[in-house]
Order: C-alpha cells, then structure tokens, then sequence
C-alpha cells in the first residue's frame, strides 16, 4: 500500500523520533514478491527498427560539369582586384587556359575520389546543352536505380536565372546558353544529389522545388487518367533528390583572395585543408606562433591514417561533425543523410564546416533539405581547441622532427560521457557524445575504455539501444566480434546482449557475419565468469529462435554439447537461459533434436527437475521436455521406450504432479502454464487417430458402467452434467462443468473398467493431466488447457466421423445408400456424432445444453451448414459412375473449415521466454529501489516498519496491564454475505471478512467498506482459511477453499483492483465426503456433524513455509521461495485435520483432528517417524490446536465440549484443564472466548474465569447478535471479530474507543 501523507503524520500512529524499528521485520523474508509475482508474464514491446536503413544506397556515378571559361569573366560579376582565383587549389591564370580547365577538372574528381573512390566520375568541361543532356542521360541508364551526384560550377557563366536556368556555352563559346532545370531533371531522375558552386545558387533551389511539385502534379493527372490517348511519358518523381547550394539567392560568391575561388567546393571536397586555413586566418590563430599559411601545407600524415597529425584531425573533425548532425537534426533526417550514402554523409558532414566557413564572410549556404543552423554549435569549440593543439606542435615536428604528440579530444570526451552517467539519466536530454564513442570503437587506445562506457549506457535501458542504434553502432560492434582480445569478450558479450534483448532480427547479421563462433566460444569458455557465459547463451539462444540458418550454424558450433555441459552450473540464470537455448535449437529441427538424444539430453536435463530455481523449473518443463517428447513420439521404433520412460519420470515428478495424475504440485501459475504449452505441442504431434482410439478406451462413467469415452457417449452420458461439443454443437468446445466433472470422475472412480487400455497408458494419464489443468485455479493455466482440451475433442471427433463414413455401406459402388445408413450421416442441429456400430435411434436423443459459467459471456448458437448436414456429410447421388470424383465441395463447407482451423492450428504461448529475456533489456547495473536509501521503495518500508513497532509497543502495554472486559462494539456494519471467516490484518486498521465465495474488506476505525470482490472459486466450493502474507510489509492475502486450492491477492482495499498474484492446488486429493451437501454455516459445530473441515492452513513468515490440510490424510508443506512441495507428512489418522499451528524454532507442527486427537510432527524427520507425539483426551472434534512460538512453549487445544487442554510437547499428558460451556472456541494469548447459535458470546481469561458475556439485547441502545458463524481476535490488539448468520459483522474492544 501506498504511504498517505495525512496517516504519516496521523497522531495515532506517529513515531517519537527516539522511536526505532525493529529489526526483526528487516529480517523476515517476502513471499510472491519477486518480479515473476509482480509483473505481468509478457516480452519487452518490438523496437520500431528506424536504425535499420531499408533503402541504402551508393552513389555510383558523379557527373563533373565546369563552366569556368578560363580568362573571360561573366558579364553580370564585377569581381575585385585582387580577387579569389584558385579553382581546385590551382591558379588558373598560371597555365593556359584549355590545360588550366583540364586540371582543375582532374583535381575535382581526385578531391571527391578521396570520399567515394568506387564511383564512375565523368568530366564536362564547358560544356554544350546536349553534352550535358548526353552525360546525364548515359550516367542515370548506368545507375539505374542508384544514386548519381551533379556538381555544377558556374563561375565562368551568368547567374541562375529567376525563371529557373542556369548557364553552359555554344559550341564555338561565343554565346550563352539557357539550361532548364526542368530539363536537368529529367536527364538526371531520382534519386539524385545536385551541388551548386555558383552566386545566386538560391535561385537553383526555388526552382528545381517548384519543377518538383509541378512533376508531381503531372503524376496525379497521370493517375487519374491513365487512358488518355495522348499519354506522354510520365516525368520521374523527384523526391529523393538533394541539393546543396554555396548561398542563397540574393548573395554572390565571397571574393577575399586570400580564399579559394571555389570556397564551397573546397570546404565540400577538402575540408581539412580550408578549415586550417581559415582557423590561420583567424584573429585567435596569433595565440598560435610560428604557424603560416605555408607552413599548414607542410603537414605531415595522411587523411586515413589516424597516427599521423592529418589523419588524425580528420579523425577528430568526422567525430564532431557526425556530434552535431546527431544531437541537432530529427533523427529521420539524421539516417537519411548521414547514415544512407557514404558520400552523401561526407558531404553533408563537411556542408556543416562550409556553413560555419562561408557566413563569417556573409555567405549563407543552402541545402535541402533544409537543416537547422550549426555553425555556432559549442562542439566547435572543441574542434579549434583540438586545431590549436596540433598546429602548435607544427614547428617542431617540422624543424626539429620531435614526436607528435595525440591530442586528448577523445579522452576528454569519454570523460565527460562517464560524467554524464554518473549524474542520473532520468528525464535528460541524450549524451552529446554518443556518436564520439563510436567514432572510437575501432581505436585500439580508446576501444576497451568506449566499450565499457557504451555497456553500460545500454543498462539504462531500451531507449538507450535505441538510441545507439540510431547513431550507427551496430556495423561496428559486429566488426569486432572479429578480434581476438580476451579482454574485450565480457564487453563485447554485455553488449550484444543489450542488443538482441531489445533488437532480435540482428541474428541474421550475427550468422552472416559468422559472430555466433565468437559467442560459441565464450560460451565453452570455463575460465569466463558465469555472468558473461550467460549472456552468451542468450544471445544464442535468440539466434537460433525460430531461424532455421541461426539453428543449422549453432548445430555445427557444437552448441548442443557445450549447453549440455553447463546444466550443473551453480548459477540459476545460466541453467535457465541453457534450458532456453536447448529448447530452442531443436524447435521444428529434427537434426538438432536427434543430436541431442545421441548425446542423452534427456538423462542429463531430469537434474532440472529438482532445481531449486523456480525459473529454471518452469523453463524445463516448458521448453525442454516438450522437445523431448515431441522427439520421440515421431518414432514407432525403440525410442518409444525412452518416450514413456519420460514421460513417467515428468508425470510422477514432485513438481509437476500430486499422486500420478493431477499436476498440482507446482505452486505458482507459470510453471503449470508451461506444463500445459508442452502438452499441446505433444498434442501437435500425435495424431488424432491415436489419440481418439487412446480417449475411446478410458471409462469416465460416474457408476463405474461400460461406457466407453467418444464424443457421442459422453454427449448423451446421464452421468455429465454438460456435453463435450461436436462440430454441430457449439463449436466442438467443452465446457468448464463437463471438464470439471470428467476430473472427479478420473480421479475417484474404479478404473478398472478401462476397455483395451490400461491405467499406466501414455494417453491416458496426459488426458487426466489435462482434466486437471482445465480446472486450475489460475484462470490463464485453465484457459490453456481448455483450447488442447478443445483442440483434441475437435481432432477425436472429426477423426472418429471420418472412420464412420469410411465404414458405413452407403459409399458401395453400385448400390444406391439406403435411407437407414442415410439417416446415421445425418445429424440434428445440436446432436453429437455416433459411434461406429450405435443405432440410429441414439442419435435423435436430446443433448442437454450446457450450464453457462456465471459472469462469462454466452457463445451464440452454431448454426449448421447446408441444411442441417454435417461437413463430411456430402451425400452421393443413388446412381455413380465408376470414376466419380463425389459431390463438390461448397463454399459454406469451406467457410465452415477454416472457421475451426483455429482448434487444429491452435499456438499456445505463455511468454515466459520472452519474459525472461527483459531481464537483459532491463538495466542490470542500477541499485534496486528497495537497496537505494533514498527512494520511494525504501521510505515506504521504512515508514511501515516503524508503525509495526508502534503497534507491538502499544498493544504490549494493554496486555501487561491486563484485560478485564472485552465487550465494548466499536465496530459493526452489515456484511454482503454471510461471514464464515474472519481475519484482522496484523497493522493496519483493516480486517477481511469471508462469504461462500467473496471477501469483504473493512477499514474497522473509520467503519467504511473498501472492498469486496469475487474470490473465484466454483460454486460447489467455499472459503475455509485466510491468511496474511507478508503481513508485516506488503500485503498479500491467501485464501484457502475447501476443494484444495489456494487463491493469493494483491491490491486489495487500497482502492485499486484486486489483482490474483497465483493460485495452485495445494491439495489435490480433498475427500469428496462434503461434495453436494447443502449449503452449511460455517462453522466448526456444524463442520464435525457434516464431516468435513475444508482446508486449513499456517502461514511461517520466517521461513516461507505454507502448512496445509484439511479433508486428507496428510499435512501439505510448500515452500513458498523455490514455489514447490517439499513435504507429505501422514497424519496417521481416519479423520479430517481440523486445525493447524507450526513453530518454525523448532520445526514442530501441532495439528487438532476431528476424532478428537491432537498430534504433533517433526518435519526434519522421516514420513514414518515424523509423528512424535499423540493426544486423545478430548473426546470430541477439535476446534483449535495452538503451539506457542516459545522456546518451551505449550500446545494449547480446544474441542466443540469445551474442554481447553495445555499440553507439553515433551509429556504424554495434559497439564492443565480448563472447562468452558460447549460451543466454538478461539484463543488470543491469555484471552479465550466462546460464541454459540444461541446468540450468546462468554469470553474468559487464562485461568477459566468469565472476564465477558455478550448477549443479544432487544432495543435501540442493543448490541445485535445473530446466531455465531465465526470468530477471530487481533494478533495484537485486544479486538474480537463476530460474524453472525443475520449478515452481521461486529467487533468488540477492551476500552472505550477514542472519538
């Protein structure tokens, strides 16, 4: 429950700051409490793969068009004197100018061959319109589909013009001639980039916008008239087109001499060589002495060799370029133009620099699409700081040849990328250098140091994969699945496991790239920490789910063997995840599953049965045992031996089965989950005419008769209470009373009258086990096993109606079908189908309807098809040809089959799998919120805690001053049913009050009703016990019915909806004595007249131990942590338990019986010796049977005669005796009280003496009791709860109450 402001700082439960917990409640342990408990079983939500590139592409072609017209300046520039002249750094006015233009041509295309070396680049060098219409045309033909790049230099032609057109040359370079973009357009297509170097390029971009829509516009009329008779060729689309232009459309070039001519160009093309010019050029680069425009050329190193100064600063430069586009542009754009093209990144990477360049002289460049200004970005800073460092050791190196010394930039970096995990992540912008730390992935100085830093930014969850997904990570840890560092493998591992938790389609790229050896590899590893082999066993076991390439890789990997080899592995989450892997590989893999039956899985894996890891149990039997099984039962030949072999071991199991039949024994809902997802895929793999043949020949007949089980007996069966449905009746589904009532029958009938099948068979005991499922408690356990129950009465019936006709004498070639064997294919609309051999008159029996289950909805009726007819139904003409194919199969027949396809087909997934692999989505490196001091969690606990002690404080005193009345009502209220179990929560003011079948919460201070709610147990059961659990922190309540089953909430009476955490049969083989007797007050009186005491239960929160029993011969333990049984203690007796007390100090159990006896085992001993003392001095049913929590403590005993007995576990015979009048009895320390039907409650204290007499008083002033159905007194207060017949809930106190 939630801390409430106004109860922390309430008066009543205040704490003096003095005040301190007890420690004892850090101590106890909490049970259903760990994640399996509170989450809900289901996988992470699938990532939206928008790193994935679906449409990457190259560009493959570069068309270089120059129109420089090498010493004659356009007429429209007035250019200054001095003037920018260098074109591709060269000086065209220091050559002729036809090899002034055919160098700077060669120039261009060896700056754009340093980004895109592969590409097919063509030179036009001032060219005609049709020179440039023909290389157009001949580069996107080559393409194809590809990307092809347009660089266009106008600085030796007029401006763009308005009406969209730029400028090339006649043939004899006399005129000017007009190129329309609209034309350029269309020699180019799509996808193209465009890159203009000329003044005014703005104009450029307006223009081919507008053409663009005007193109679209031409497509939709082309679309709406796709017939019209003068159709021309529709106009490529331009969409994916880009284009970067040096300014806008109102600015011209910049001209300072001291600059390149084709200052965008060189920034596009070289951007390392202008930045450091212009960083010279710079009033900061006086700061930097010795460092001249000349002196930059003389840098040494090469641009792709990062150990040297210019491939370091380009290194550096690619890093902070890649920063800003990320931390500035949407993160489409973002992969769109920085993670699509190589070249088109490059460009747009140094188009970053051209903006930051080219507005210091009032030139702004222009893409589009368009991005956000960068060019005052504060990641700059660091690339002149990184400038500084490198030229200022220039002279030096160059002079003097010293050593160059690596800048810290990446250092740094990570540096402040570690400061930013450890300052807290919550609601923060993303780290700007994430795209630095993939920069330095690949770096042998940086990578182990990176590496760490980006595992343990993917802890922090799915958003952050996504995010380093985004920035491009993924072609870079796959790269180094290549190394062979030792050091890397625990790395390497936690991040891929990151990755496949998040992302699992990487598991094509792992086996295409060969990375699942690497993972094979850590795996086999005995030295690498059970941690990391983990990991590595998850990301195998996400490479071979359901990928047939991943399977068959793994398979020759040798990863069967090496999992098997890791079975006996102390840690639990790596004999979970080998469970998985296991099961995994040989799903729909036959090579894999008899791989593993040659290295005997089976006899290696039964180890896991007796796992004390909850999750590996459940994974086990869902995963593992399923394959095995669905190996074998493949063969007809001696593995079928191994089969039966397994599957007895399995079903005699203490984890999965109480007895031989009833899977009972698994305590949580999960594993039985998993139990019945592994009998469907047995189910899948048996076919049904084995399976009809096996569930013919198992008798359900309540009166032990010959009948036979079919789907047409059973229908017509006075002993079931519903039908098992056929394909004309409801939709071949059986109902929950049918299930129900076939479970009893299985489970306590003779099953000697088996026809042609014996008890021991393989089928049977699956279907018993069934049976047992489909009335579970835990509503998804009985979901499940209805659809396979449903699934394999539909297969039983079909199969059992197609033998039928196959036997019937009507399909004879030559004789006509007579009307009796016509009338056995025909059924009435809600028949059951006959058997082979029935009569025809037994096939006109009406079926009764089956019960509708209160609160579900109701099915529709089925309808049949075609008359009334069944499917396979299709009656032949009287008269045949030889030849004949037989009737047409009709629409509706075919409607009608894919309508039950679903029950053959069905896919049962219980999504613990994918459940367990949040776990490494989840972060794992973050402190717990119950660990970290300062959560919410924490102060919670904290705060309950010390109201625990306040309670036991106070209550202590009241005792020790001694209680002299207890009659005062301080509470009482009308309950919605009538109460038959009480119990007060041990803290709060709250106590929870049982019906038949509901509970009722009540805040007992304030008066008000908080709850009530269904508890979901059949009709023809009710609540016996209610306990607390975990009653000391946070609540849960369980409550025990009397057919066996327990039931444990949460979020109850705080307002939200109660929620069921699990429910098991905790005893499965109650005695049916009490079954269809009328409904009984309950309490115990009546309960020893009728015979049965339901269940009882008691509750250890020291030890996590649940004690059951009840209508048995035994006493049930669970244990609660590993959720399994661990004890069957015999009572030794022919009578019901009636009452049950342990004391975990001395792991003895008290129990009273309903002959009288009170009996006392010791659990650490065996079956047979355990019973260690036997008390008959009551003669009567016991009431209550009560063993001190002390180390001498005493067992205090209460029978319906009222004799309460002290008895010493260590002597025969009673202590003490104590004689109250004859009725129900209870006890609270020194306190006893009595309650009978005659309205009447006497209260007496620890030496027989009445302290209070309740009675019924008429009046208004009178207190109001109805006739006693139950009792219960506080475990602390000194507060007693009476529920009465009359609906009635009361409460009486020692003292007055404060108002």
């Amino acid at each position: 429950m939630k801390m409430d402001a106004e109860l922390l700082h309430s008066p009543v439960v205040g704490l003096a700051e003095e005040e301190e917990v007890d420690l004892t409640d850090w101590n106890l342990p909490l049970a259903f409490m760990k994640k399996r408990h509170t989450e809900k079983i289901e996988g992470s939500k699938a990532l939206a793969q928008s790193w994935r590139m679906k449409d990457r592409m190259k560009t493959v072609s570069v068309a270089l068009v120059l129109c420089l017209n090498v010493g004659v300046d356009p007429p429209d520039v007035v250019k200054t004197s001095p003037c920018a002249r260098l074109e591709c750094w060269i000086d065209p006015l220091s050559m002729s100018p036809q090899k002034a233009l055919e160098t700077i041509g060669s120039n261009l295309q060896k700056q754009y061959e340093n980004w895109q070396p592969r590409a097919r680049y063509k030179q036009s060098l001032d060219p005609t319109v049709d020179e440039v219409k023909k290389l157009c045309t001949s580069l996107r033909r080559n393409a194809k589909e590809e990307r092809v790049l347009f660089h266009y230099n106008g600085h030796g032609v007029p401006r763009p013009t308005v009406n969209g057109e730029i400028w090339v040359f006649n043939k004899n370079y006399t005129q000017y001639i007009p190129l329309s973009i609209y034309d350029l357009q269309t020699w180019m297509g799509s996808p193209s980039i465009f890159v203009y170097d000329c003044s005014n390029a703005g104009i450029i971009v307006k223009s081919f916008k507008q053409f663009a829509l005007q193109r679209e516009q031409e497509l939709e009329v082309a679309a709406i008239n796709p017939n019209s008779p003068h159709r021309l060729p529709l106009p490529p689309s331009m969409k994916n087109c880009i284009q970067l232009a040096a300014c806008e459309a109102n600015e011209l070039l910049p001209m300072n001499p001291d600059l390149p001519a084709d200052l965008f160009t060189s920034c596009l093309t070289t951007p390392i060589k202008i930045a450091l010019r212009w960083f010279c050029m710079q009033k900061s680069a006086k700061l930097v002495p010795g460092v001249t425009l000349d002196l930059i050329e003389k840098i040494p190193g090469r641009l792709n060799d990062r150990r040297t100064p210019l491939g370091e600063l380009n290194w550096i430069f690619t890093a902070i370029t890649d920063t800003i586009a990320w931390n500035v542009l949407p993160r489409d754009l973002f992969q769109k133009l920085f993670r699509q093209d190589l070249l088109v990144a490059s460009l747009f990477r140094n188009f970053l620099l051209a903006e930051r360049i080219m507005r210091s002289y009032n030139c702004t460049p222009v893409s589009s699409p368009r991005l956000p200004p960068t060019y005052m970005h504060a990641m700059w800073q660091a690339w002149d700081l990184a400038v500084d460092i490198c030229l200022s050791q220039l002279p030096t190196i160059i002079e003097e040849g010293t050593a160059f010394r690596h800048s810290p930039f990446f250092a740094e970096q990570l540096t402040a990328f570690q400061v930013w995990l450890t300052m807290g992540v919550e609601n923060r912008n993303p780290p700007e250098q994430l795209p630095i730390v993939l920069q330095v992935l690949l770096s042998q100085v940086h990578r182990l140091r990176a590496l760490d830093l980006l595992g343990r930014f993917l802890d922090l969850g799915p958003w952050a994969v996504s995010l380093a997904l985004s920035v491009g990570i993924f072609p870079y840890v796959l790269k180094l699945l290549q190394s062979s560092a030792r050091e890397l493998r625990p790395l390497l591992v936690f991040i891929w496991a990151k990755i496949l938790a998040v992302d699992s389609s990487c598991q094509a790229d792992l086996v295409k790239d060969n990375g699942h050896k690497y993972f094979l590899s850590v795996l086999a590893d005995p030295y690498m920490p059970a941690e990391h082999r983990t990991m590595a066993v998850f990301i195998l076991a996400v490479i071979v789910n359901k990928y047939n390439t991943g399977q068959e890789a793994c398979l020759q990997g040798n990863l069967i063997a090496i999992c098997l080899e890791q079975l006996n592995d102390p840690h639990p989450l790596l004999r979970q995840w080998v469970a998985i892997c296991l099961g995994r590989i040989w799903q729909n893999f036959d090579s894999a599953r008899w791989c593993g039956v040659r290295d005997s899985a089976h006899e290696k894996l039964y180890s896991l049965l007796s796992d004390p890891i909850p999750e590996v149990l459940k994974i086990f039997k869902g995963k593992v045992h399923t394959t095995i099984i669905t190996i074998t039962i493949k063969r007809n030949d001696i593995i079928v031996i191994t089969f039966k072999t397994i599957f007895f071991q399995l079903m005699n199991d203490k984890t999965l089965t109480t007895g031989n039949v009833t899977p009972g024994r698994d305590s949580p809902a999960v594993p039985r989950l998993r139990s019945v997802n592994s009998y469907t895929n047995l189910r899948a793999a048996t076919t049904a005419r084995t399976l009809n043949k096996s569930l013919q020949n198992l008798n359900l007949n309540e009166e032990g008769g010959p009948a036979a089980f079919s789907p047409g007996n059973l229908s017509t069966s006075s002993s079931a209470s519903s039908t098992l449905g056929s394909p004309d009746n409801d939709e071949y589904l059986l109902s929950f009373e049918t299930i129900d009532k076939m479970r009893r029958v299985s489970s306590y009938s003779s099953l000697n009258s088996l026809i042609g099948v014996s008890f021991n068979s393989v089928y049977t005991q699956i279907w018993r086990v069934l049976l047992h499922l489909a009335a579970d408690p835990f509503p998804d356990v009985s979901d499940l096993a209805m659809k396979v129950l449903n699934s394999i009465a539909y297969k039983a019936t079909m199969n059992a109606r197609t033998q039928r006709i196959l036997d019937s004498g009507s399909l004879t070639q030559s004789a006509p079908a007579s009307p009796t064997s016509k009338g056995t294919l025909i059924h009435q609309a809600g028949g059951s189908p006959p058997m082979p051999g029935a009569s025809s008159s037994s096939l006109t029996n009406e079926v009764p309807k089956p019960p509708v289950r209160e609160g579900l909805p109701t099915r529709p009726p089925y309808t049949p098809t075609l008359g009334g007819q069944a499917p396979h139904s299709q009656q032949f003409p009287r008269t045949r040809k030889m030849f004949d194919k037989g009737p047409d199969q009709t629409a509706e027949d075919g409607d009608e089959t894919a309508a039950h396809r679903s029950f053959i087909s069905v896919n049962l997934q219980t999504g613990l799998c994918d459940w367990s692999a949040k776990y490494f989505a989840q972060p794992v490196m973050k402190i717990p919120e119950e660990h970290d001091l300062e959560s919410q969690v924490r102060k919670e606990r904290e705060w309950r805690f010390l109201r625990n002690a306040r309670v036991r404080r106070q209550s202590q005193r009241i005792t020790q001053r001694g209680v002299t009345r207890l009659d005062d009502q301080i509470f009482i209220n009308r309950n919605p049913g009538v109460p038959s179990v009480v119990k007060f929560h041990p803290f709060n003011p709250c106590i929870a009050v049982a019906d038949k079948d509901s509970i009722c919460f009540w805040d007992w201070e304030k008066g008000e009703r908080l709850d009530y709610f269904y508890n979901g147990n059949p009709r023809y059961t009710r609540i016996t016990a209610m306990e607390y659990l975990n009653g000391h922190d946070c609540s849960l309540l369980l409550t025990a019915t009397d057919d066996g089953a327990l039931r444990i909430w949460k979020n109850f009476a705080d307002q939200r909806n109660p929620e069921m955490v699990t429910a098991w049969q905790g005893l499965s083989d109650m005695l049916p004595t009490t079954r269809g007797l009328a409904r009984r007050v309950s309490i115990y009186l009546d309960r020893s007249k009728q015979g049965g005491a339901g269940m009882v239960v008691d509750w250890e929160q020291e030890t996590g131990l649940l004690m059951t029993s009840g209508d048995v011969r035994v006493i049930r333990i669970w244990d609660t942590e590993r959720e399994m049984k661990v004890q069957d203690i015999p009572t030794g007796a022919d009578s019901c338990v009636t009452s049950l007390s342990c004391d975990p100090q001395r792991s003895l159990v008290a129990a009273g019986l309903g002959d009288g006896s009170v009996r006392v085992y010791d659990r650490r001993m065996g079956p047979n010796e355990c019973r260690v003392m036997t008390y008959r001095e009551h003669g009567a049913w016991v009431v209550k049977a009560h063993l001190q929590k002390e180390p001498e403590g005493h067992i205090i005993s209460v029978s319906v005669n009222g004799d309460v007995r002290f008895f010493d576990p260590r002597t025969p015979e009673s202590i003490n005796i104590l004689q109250t009048v004859k009725g129900l009895t209870m006890h609270l320390h020194h306190l006893y009280n009595h309650g009978s039907m005659n309205q009447f409650i006497a209260v007496y204290n620890s030496n027989g003496d009445v302290i209070s007499n309740i009675k019924y008083y008429d009046g208004f002033m009178g207190q109001r009791i109805g006739a006693i159905s139950c009792l219960a007194f506080h475990p602390y207060w000194p507060h007693l709860a009476v529920g009465s017949n009359d609906y009635y809930m009361s409460i009486y106190s020692a003292e007055k109450r404060l108002r």
